[in-house]
């Protein structure tokens, strides 16, 4: 199955402020990996944005906006922010009055400025911070939506954050076209709203508070260096250490997301509405289906 082009760019915007991560080998990985799998022509360029204020401009096909460290709030005014939002309104501007698209992924930080930016709901901290893989639970829009079409409910994701979003504004959501697709898991004995994991923020913008790239092998490595095990035995305890190390090697958990959240975004991005695309250019192809015993990556 081919679309209709061959050569596709991708920006992807690197939010860590020079801090050492996994997230942007994942997205590399993914990546190169979708290219091959589907014989796609794809080039991708990282942007620095926090540190360096690099911001690509809207030539590109596809913008992956990614998690980074930090409070969401207190960069609010700042030179890179404004840079970057006013990148966020061109692409907004386009998406409004050209007709190729130009399809947005915003993780976890990026997810956090978004809601804030926009005034979509109460950014703040957590009474205590969240480390672990956990549930996310789909809304009745999170049902229909595409990009989460591969995945059950609920699905797991890892979950490593100091800050939420919570008390969503429905209006200002409603204006800009959006809807909340997941929260987090269920917690039927503590008194708090649950966070809002996931929105589609308009028809070609989608973000989500979790990590999707995030995969096994990162994570176990991740957690068997020296201060990350301390960090999490003293502020969650052995048992919760071990039962992380445990759930990584579940395929059906965190391996599931990453094989499937970002490949079904990029099915989205570049194949787009197939019933219309192929009756547009008048040829029939076989589409390749997901399937449960289908691995994308490795």
């Amino acid at each position: 199955m081919h679309p209709i082009k061959n050569n596709w760019k991708v920006a992807v915007l690197d939010m860590y402020e020079g801090v050492p991560n996994e997230g942007m080998r994942c997205i590399r990985e993914i990546l190169s990996q979708y290219a091959d799998m589907h014989a796609l022509d794809l080039q991708f360029d990282e942007f620095e944005v926090r540190q360096h204020q690099q911001l690509p401009d809207t030539s590109y096909d596809i913008y992956i906006s990614t998690g980074g460290p930090g409070s969401p709030v207190d960069s609010e005014g700042s030179d890179w922010e404004r840079a970057y939002f006013s990148l966020v309104e061109d692409l907004l501007e386009w998406n409004r009055t050209q007709e190729q698209k130009k399809p947005v992924f915003f993780i976890c930080h990026s997810y956090q400025i978004m809601c804030r930016y926009y005034q979509l709901g109460n950014v703040c901290r957590r009474k205590s911070p969240a480390f672990g893989v956990f549930p996310v639970h789909k809304t009745a829009a999170g049902m229909r939506e595409q990009v989460f079409s591969a995945l059950p409910d609920p699905f797991y994701i890892v979950d490593s954050r100091n800050w939420q979003v919570i008390e969503l504004n429905y209006e200002n959501l409603q204006a800009m076209g959006g809807h909340v697709l997941a929260l987090e898991k269920e917690r039927p004995h503590v008194p708090l709203e649950r966070a809002t994991m996931a929105i589609r923020f308009n028809e070609h913008f989608i973000g989500t508070q979790f990590h999707p790239e995030a995969d096994a092998d990162g994570m176990h490595m991740y957690l068997l260096q020296d201060e990350k095990k301390k960090q999490v035995v003293d502020n969650h305890g052995p048992e919760k250490y071990h039962s992380m190390l445990q759930q990584l090697t579940s395929p059906d958990k965190i391996m599931l997301t990453h094989d499937r959240f970002i490949t079904a975004f990029l099915d989205y991005a570049i194949y787009g509405a197939l019933s219309e695309r192929l009756a547009a250019i008048k040829h029939l192809v076989e589409v390749p289906v997901h399937n449960d015993d289908e691995n994308t990556y490795f």
